[in-house]
């Protein structure tokens, strides 16, 4: 397992930004906006990670701009932890075995989503390429929010 990133939504671009990259002195490394999410995703890393959030894509901070505007509330803009696995299969079986309950299965042989006992998103993200999808993870439905 390796630690990617977490997630952080913003109400303001240019405000947030002046925080984590002008006084915090954090660097950005990328930007997209994603029109059917209707968001803004800006990752930034520590100067001394600049060049293995190069290589790695982490570890980063990902700042989420949501289009539509909502107001954060009771932590509502943190967002989650994202950790890269071997295999996301292997992994979602191994949690659910343990107990754990699978919020957003890996349908799509990439992507997946648990919930810590305090309530914490945590992001599970398939190394390299996505596996083919394959059931029962497929024809998974969702599990309460993620």
């Amino acid at each position: 397992m390796q630690y990617l990133h977490t997630m952080v939504r913003i109400s303001d671009i240019e405000q947030s930004l002046d925080f984590y990259c002008n006084k915090l002195g954090l660097v950005e490394m990328s930007r997209t906006d994603l029109e059917k999410a209707e968001a803004t995703l800006i990752f930034l890393a520590a100067p001394e990670d600049v060049e293995r959030a190069k290589q790695d894509k982490a570890p980063m901070l990902e700042l989420t701009y949501n289009w539509q505007p909502e107001e954060y509330s009771g932590g509502r803009n943190f967002g989650h932890l994202a950790y890269r696995v071997d295999d996301i299969y292997e992994t979602c079986q191994r949690l659910m075995d343990a107990g754990v309950t699978i919020n957003r299965p890996p349908r799509d042989g990439r992507m997946a989503f648990v919930k810590s006992p305090d309530g914490i998103s945590i992001e599970l993200l398939q190394k390299g390429d996505s596996q083919e999808p394959k059931e029962p993870w497929a024809s998974m439905e969702n599990t309460g929010s993620w």
